[in-house]
């Protein structure tokens, strides 16, 4: 059983294109099966799953799309506060949420706390987050704390992900076959899951699809 399972949870907009639908319809449907999979990664035994929901380079979309995310963002957390907490999850954020707005970072630092004593599955929140950007803010906290030299263990814990495991398998839907800046170090040795289905079509037997996939395969770590 994969620990830390990571998605780029991609393909709102063609969901939503196909049907003749504004955008938003797609990423109020996407949000829908992020409640699924999030309850089906506990439900299975998953230690961490690490979700792609906003990235560095999102703020190129329209602005009024980034706010309908972001708001989307926001119910979501008023919705489903009492069912995280019942299902034992906790929250944790990976990426530089100073620039999202105050209602949504407040909303999620209120959660976080809240879910904190939690020991279940733990939902790592990608938010205004890339990979590229990560490495760069640790570079520059090593900079800051005057370390000279440093090996890979060292360099991980000045990383977003220092307290997660390691990144075991990354899904990708939408037919997509690149990771897009995610993880860019913690994917180094995941096996990687590609598939054509749109995200908002993603369903539980799928990702349980992809985990059974990631159990047939032989991790060499580099070895024989």
């Amino acid at each position: 059983m994969p620990q830390h399972v990571g998605i780029i949870m991609d393909g709102n907009g063609r969901w939503a294109k196909k049907r003749g639908l504004p955008r938003f319809f797609g990423h109020r449907a996407g949000v829908n099966t992020v409640k699924k999979i999030v309850e089906t990664a506990a439900k299975i035994g998953i230690k961490c799953l690490s979700l792609y929901a906003f990235s560095t380079e999102n703020w190129r979309r329209p602005k009024n799309e980034i706010q309908i995310l972001f708001n989307l963002l926001q119910q979501f957390i008023k919705k489903e506060e009492k069912n995280l907490i019942k299902n034992n999850i906790k929250l944790f954020i990976s990426g530089d949420i100073s620039k999202i707005d105050k209602k949504t970072a407040e909303a999620l630092q209120n959660l976080i706390s809240k879910l904190k004593n939690n020991t279940g599955l733990i939902v790592n929140l990608c938010l205004n987050y890339g990979g590229r950007q990560e490495i760069v803010s640790a570079v520059n906290k090593i900079i800051s704390s005057g370390i000279k030299s440093v090996d890979e263990k060292k360099f991980e814990e000045f990383l977003y992900t220092k307290d997660l495991p390691e990144l075991d398998l990354l899904i990708r839907t939408s037919g997509e076959l690149r990771i897009s800046n995610f993880m860019l170090w913690q994917v180094a040795y995941a096996e990687l899951y590609f598939t054509k289905t749109l995200w908002p079509d993603f369903t539980p037997k799928e990702f349980v699809l992809a985990i059974k996939e990631f159990q047939l395969r032989e991790r060499r770590f580099g070895a024989v």
